[in-house]
């Protein structure tokens, strides 16, 4: 039975869902580092919110871990790449707190415009300064969103019905969806000298860090105001302060800062800026929802498989899990097979689909594939890490897909190229989920994968097999298959013989010195 974690505060319904699901589960809230570290290894799966900082001494100490779930959308706290390299998933629930965060930059934008929280002090002081506050209009304003994904599209939605104009940065909006949301799609200069409020609903990564600093608060229009309900960082706050107190910006609204908890800011105290303690995702609607989804995700993977709203591998949802088990094993033992057969430095691998199999998810197995291709060359490699790894050793991955049934009804070819040439393999599934090899090196050749395999490459002359099944049978090596290739007679040929157990070194150096060995080669499959 799995067990998992949770390690931080979540609706106790989180709990009943890892139960339903077969799944373990402690709850252990507000460990210290050291004592996360010292139990960590017990477990399959860990579900965080934000206290729980999964760092890389933790991660080291995880020796069984194998996701980690995190109940929101940042995940500044988890170190990804540590994770990847050890093979952990890392998921996120992006959506469930979209709307209540969206809510509230719509919120915190009133709140700024209206100044709000400075009148609402002042008349709770018993003054009636009704000629102090004097608010602007959203109506007809243009609003700037800087990222226009999920959350930055809500609130683009809400903002175009209360009849403001928006315009959005964001590299990874295409025009057919700025159309379709309603939005302007423009460059950030562009954004920065039209906007009255800009928005940011970004992640924080080296590219978007300090997006607003001092160079861009000075294009920006005199009169601004500023809202960031996403990440602490987008925001240089010693430029921002700078910009409110020269009277260009007019106020800013943060719901989130650079170091948290924030409890002595310069930026407190100033009327022009409104600021609440992270409450982008404090409702109980969405409370309940992101601890629901990570119960969920977590126990999906630890127990049938599915991956959803991963950051470090392609996401399989509970539905194809059981259709794509038996093509992982094949892409596994495909990719197995040929890295155990190449020669050289590899430089590129081409994966192509064929029939059933080029109308699945082919993401997740060509991660399988790079898996099995580079398990026989290095540690460590799992099919989290493994697509990192071959983009490090600038390994060309390409996939292709070909819908059309040739002899096969479904078939995947593996194709690697090294210094030395090229190698490839194809294999298929006999009864919908059996893996079969069907083609070694363009020689036609059928057979099943097994723990211990030698595979022999030999001209095509009479007498070479009986030779080869003696010498076996000399060192006390059962066969339990033999499988048989070859392009045309005479000419060159394959020989797959599964044994019973590994051919040692001595036996396999026998083999390769009889007459008509090209090449012989032990294989081992787990």
């Amino acid at each position: 039975m799995p067990k998992v974690l949770i390690s931080d505060s979540l609706s106790p319904r989180a709990v009943e869902i890892f139960k339903e699901r077969g799944v373990e589960v402690d709850v252990k809230v507000g460990l210290k580092p050291d004592e996360l570290k010292a139990i960590i290894g017990e477990y399959d799966g860990l579900a965080i919110r934000s206290n729980t900082k999964v760092t890389k001494d933790i991660l080291a100490a995880a020796t069984n871990l194998k996701v980690v779930g995190r109940a929101g959308i940042g995940v500044d706290n988890v170190d990804i790449p540590a994770a990847t390299a050890r093979g952990v998933v890392v998921m996120n629930t992006p959506f469930g707190n979209s709307i209540t965060t969206a809510e509230h930059a719509i919120a915190m934008m009133f709140a700024l415009a209206r100044e709000i929280p400075a009148a609402n002090a002042s008349t709770h002081a018993g003054k009636w300064e009704k000629n102090r506050f004097m608010g602007v209009e959203l109506f007809g304003k243009v609003l700037g969103v800087i990222g226009c994904g999920n959350i930055g599209g809500i609130v683009a939605d809400r903002a175009i019905g209360l009849k403001m104009k928006v315009i959005a940065f964001d590299p990874f909006l295409s025009p057919e969806r700025a159309t379709e949301i309603g939005v302007e799609k423009v460059e950030l200069e562009d954004l920065l000298k039209r906007a009255d409020f800009i928005t940011l609903h970004t992640p924080l990564t080296e590219a978007t860090k300090g997006v607003l600093d001092a160079k861009a608060l000075a294009k920006t229009k005199k009169g601004v105001r500023i809202i960031n309900c996403a990440r602490g960082g987008l925001i240089v706050e010693e430029a921002l302060q700078a910009a409110i107190e020269a009277g260009h910006v007019a106020g800013a609204a943060l719901d989130v800062f650079a170091e948290e908890p924030a409890k002595a800011h310069p930026l407190f105290g100033n009327e022009k800026v409104v600021a609440t303690p992270h409450l982008g995702a404090s409702t109980t609607e969405a409370q309940e929802n992101v601890a629901l989804q990570v119960a969920e995700q977590l126990a999906d993977y630890l127990v049938n498989g599915a991956v959803v709203n991963a950051l470090n591998m392609p996401s399989v949802t509970a539905e194809e899990a059981p259709r794509l088990r038996p093509y992982m094993k094949l892409a596994e033992q495909l990719g197995g097979f040929v890295g155990q057969l190449i020669d050289g430095s590899l430089k590129g691998v081409a994966i192509e689909y064929e029939g059933q199999a080029a109308t699945l998810n082919t993401k997740p197995l060509t991660a399988i594939v790079l898996k099995g291709l580079l398990g026989p060359l290095m540690e460590s490699v799992n099919m989290v890490n493994a697509p990192v790894i071959a983009k490090e050793r600038d390994i060309k991955v390409a996939e292709t897909k070909r819908t059309n049934d040739g002899d096969y009804q479904t078939l995947v070819r593996i194709i690697v190229t090294t210094d030395k040439g090229t190698n490839s393999v194809t294999g298929t599934l006999f009864g919908g989920d059996k893996p079969r090899l069907v083609e070694i090196d363009e020689v036609p050749i059928e057979a099943e994968v097994t723990p211990f395999m030698l595979f022999v490459r030999n001209e095509d002359k009479p007498g070479f097999i009986g030779k080869l099944g003696t010498t076996l049978g000399n060192a006390s090596v059962n066969i339990a298959t033999f499988h048989l290739g070859r392009t045309a007679p005479g000419a060159n040929a394959i020989c797959l013989v599964s044994v019973d157990q590994k051919v040692d070194d001595a036996l396999l150096a026998t083999i390769r010195a009889l007459p008509s060995v090209v090449r012989a080669t032990e294989l081992t499959f787990a």
